[in-house]
């Protein structure tokens, strides 16, 4: 009858420490969730910035082109 202890003692503890991986999974997602936001966030300005500089470069590239 000892070994039907056992079984469920193993199980439990398997079961624990799987739900103990998850939570760190979880998090583990919000995180880099957070970091790829930011990401697109910081790209997003980027692309903002560059298109302002290019602005004048592309205007000034179609006079020379017109003369």
């Amino acid at each position: 009858m000892w070994w039907l202890y056992l079984y469920v003692g193993l199980a439990t503890a398997g079961i624990l420490v799987l739900g103990a991986l998850a939570v760190r999974l979880f998090a583990e997602v919000q995180r880099l969730a957070r970091q790829v936001a930011r990401s697109t966030d910081d790209l997003s300005r980027a692309a903002d910035r560059l298109s302002r500089a290019a602005e004048p470069l592309a205007e000034r590239a179609g006079d020379i082109s017109r003369q």
